[in-house]
């Protein structure tokens, strides 16, 4: 009777000491896979860190960019300066975007917005209704691919691997003339970028320059005489001028765009790292302590 009872009883001690090794088994499974993730969250957050610095020290080199650039944008304003309205006639669209990622909602700030100016809801272009066969020209990846989606039909030509760096002139003269040339009828150019605010802000916005013959017509124009291809010639150095300084805007944005998005990855990262320590912490101090009552469990036994 007693050698039954006490073979029951180490019978009953091993099946607990095995279902105590199963579970001590399936903590150091857990905490392997935890220990992955950790290693891996903390490799993204270096990644993400260094991005960031990366992005800082090229925000100020776009800056001064931007600020240079910016005479140009100011020489299209005096132009332009009695017929701020947006007039009549056929119109193209340009937006301007890049190829690169990584830097938050920028790229789908200006296809929204050239999406609300072909619906009439909140069109940047205000109360103008713009036709829907109106044509559109894409500056980078990003952008087609989200117009592709939606106005595949309107899109006439599509650039890319243009400002990888600061944008300079050279690029948007390249741009405009291709433009011109591409054989495409407009009456107008409507611009759409990205205007830098600040270093955490930037808006979606519409700028309209006028065609050869809207300059021509223009009454601040008729009361001068000028030879024929001087409209012409001034209209496309205004086109040219209008994209580069779009271009230097939209690219401070998106660098100023990632250097935000990079910080908030990293801090992310870094809450998810405490809180993936505590769990691994937990499932630690779980795993010692089934080990000392198989420890206790085996000598008592014995």
């Amino acid at each position: 009777m007693f050698a039954r009872q006490s073979l029951s009883r180490v019978a009953a001690q091993t099946s607990s000491a095995l279902a105590a090794s199963r579970g001590g088994a399936r903590n150091m499974a857990t905490l392997r896979e935890i220990e992955l993730r950790l290693k891996s969250v903390r490799n993204i957050q270096k990644i993400t860190g260094t991005m960031k610095m990366i992005a800082s020290a090229g925000l100020a080199k776009a800056q001064r960019a931007m600020v240079a650039a910016k005479q140009y944008g100011d020489a299209n304003a005096e132009v332009f300066a009695t017929s701020d309205e947006v007039s009549e006639g056929k119109k193209l669209f340009v937006v301007i975007s890049s190829d690169k990622g990584l830097c938050g909602g920028i790229h789908s700030s200006v296809t929204k917005a050239t999406r609300r100016a072909y619906t009439g809801i909140e069109s940047p272009l205000g109360s103008f209704k713009v036709e829907e066969d109106t044509p559109i020209m894409i500056i980078g990846d990003k952008a087609k691919a989200q117009l592709s989606r939606v106005h595949a039909k309107n899109i006439q030509l599509t650039f890319n691997q243009i400002g990888r760096d600061v944008p300079t002139f050279a690029d948007a003269a390249s741009v405009a003339d291709l433009i011109i040339t591409s054989g495409v009828e407009y009456d107008s150019v409507v611009l759409v970028y990205n205007k830098f605010m600040s270093a955490i802000s930037y808006e979606s916005r519409a700028l309209e320059i006028k065609g050869e013959k809207a300059l021509a017509a223009s009454e601040n124009f008729k009361v001068y005489e000028m030879e024929d291809d001087f409209t012409r010639d001034l209209a496309q150095f205004s086109l040219a001028n209008a994209i580069y300084s779009a271009l230097v805007e939209g690219h401070a944005s998106e660098i100023s765009a990632r250097r935000n998005a990079m910080d908030n990855a990293s801090k992310n990262a870094t809450d998810m790292i405490g809180s993936l320590q505590m769990q691994y912490n937990r499932g630690r101090q779980a795993a010692i302590t089934n080990e000392l009552v198989d420890i206790i469990t085996g000598a008592s036994a014995l």
